[in-house]
């Protein structure tokens, strides 16, 4: 019988696009200064018809650093946004990809929905020309694996190649797939995190009818409020998140800058609605315990979570729920926020987003807030870190993401203390 000797995985490397800022530091900034994203769409006109007129766009975006214009036109723009923050997130771990075993080094980048601005157009010309007028770029632009493949081809990345599609516990999930083939030895380094570019006509307007979003048009930065008793839908955004994961002996030899540690790691589903979190949070519950496990740690230890917390009537509730069930006595202790107060939620890339906001909120001792939380809801007594943030320093921090589908993601992750 094959024994395994678990490696330690350390994170070296960060990169982020956001309604926030176009990397890291102006993300990370944005969250803690209590900042929104959040605005008026401006990528298509609406008119009244529209029930919900705004969202949390990436503003002033630049993708010269990774494509030219003839090369970014056989990309979606979900792609863009990915290798964007791949190329933040590579340069910032100081590895050299072009040397190496590239067969040791991989990808694990996925979307909740992939390329829909692509399918959009490429609909409208189909129904206004002709099926010769729709591009020969349109599949390659439009898979939910665009983002990884080219990730991969850019960086050389020859190890293993994931995209995963588990709606908003996208991120999570790639995060926790490179982590586990690191720790198991079948990668020295990855490439791992989220994308997502759905400020788009049908994404919004289905999103609408299914009545999932805000409609606080009046005033869209106050309109992602998680926890608070007057939410009424999560906010759509765009964005991308990629971490460079790495062994800790392999990024120890280089003299890389280690920003914190993942532990532990478990999903779990619903088995319950296509759409809808099982009320009493029992899936989310299992995920966070199966991660403690995961990780060798108790409950008491964790000093912070960033909530998946979506600002929707069900999801909070559900979310919290299963925070009281998993900490107990513990739960009223930690502290807990949901920066998607501020981004708002990218689905697939979210998970990415906000594992970035744990790592930097371990490294920094400063926890982010959770924004517009004016009104708890009836039974919501926990510490939500509300519109301010906080100076605190945690050594163990827990992440959430929860999808569509029944999907449930929790992350451990750790400070690394050079040992």
């Amino acid at each position: 019988m094959k024994t395994i000797t678990l490696r330690r995985v350390v994170i070296t490397g960060l990169g982020a696009v956001t309604d926030l800022g176009l990397d890291v530091d102006s993300t990370w900034e944005g969250m803690v200064s209590g900042k929104t994203g959040i605005g008026p769409i401006t990528a298509f006109e609406q008119d009244d018809e529209w029930t919900t007129r705004f969202a949390g766009e990436v503003k002033n975006f630049d993708y010269s650093k990774v494509a030219d214009v003839r090369e970014a036109r056989r990309m979606d723009r979900a792609s863009l946004l990915g290798l964007v923050a791949a190329e933040e997130a590579a340069h910032d771990c100081g590895i050299d990809f072009a040397s190496g075993d590239p067969d040791r080094r991989g990808v694990a980048i996925g979307s909740g929905i992939g390329g829909i601005i692509t399918i959009e157009v490429g609909l409208q010309k189909l129904e206004r020309s002709s099926p010769r007028k729709i591009s020969p770029f349109t599949v390659p632009k439009l898979m939910v694996n665009a983002c990884a493949g080219n990730v991969s081809i850019r960086h050389n990345l020859r190890g293993a190649n994931i995209a995963t599609a588990t709606a908003c516990a996208t991120g999570g999930h790639s995060l926790g797939a490179a982590f586990q083939l690191i720790q198991r030895g079948d990668a020295d380094v990855m490439f791992a995190g989220g994308t997502e570019a759905a400020v788009s006509r049908l994404c919004i307007g289905s999103f609408g009818t299914m009545k999932a979003l805000s409609t606080r048009n009046d005033a869209p930065e106050e309109a992602s409020r998680p926890f608070d008793r007057d939410r009424d839908g999560f906010v759509l955004a765009e964005g991308a998140a990629v971490l460079i994961l790495e062994e800790l002996e392999i990024a120890k030899a280089r003299g890389a800058r280690i920003y914190g540690e993942i532990i532990g790691y478990a999903s779990s589903g619903d088995a319950h609605h296509i759409a809808a979190p099982e009320e009493s949070g029992i899936g989310a519950t299992k995920a966070m315990k199966w991660a403690l496990r995961d990780a060798e740690i108790a409950p008491e230890q964790i000093g912070y979570i960033n909530a998946h917390g979506t600002s929707t009537p069900l999801g909070d509730a559900a979310e919290v729920y299963a925070v009281k069930s998993v900490f107990g006595d513990h739960a009223k202790k930690l502290a807990m926020s949901s920066t998607k107060s501020m981004t708002g939620h990218a689905l697939g890339a979210a998970g990415g987003i906000e594992s970035v906001a744990v790592i930097k909120a371990l490294e920094n001792g400063i926890l982010p807030p959770t924004m517009n939380l004016e009104n708890p809801d009836d039974g919501f007594d926990l510490d939500f870190v509300p519109n301010a943030a906080r100076e605190q320093q945690v050594e163990y921090a827990l992440n959430n993401s929860f999808g569509f589908g029944g999907h449930n993601v929790s992350l451990v992750f750790s400070r690394y203390r050079g040992d």
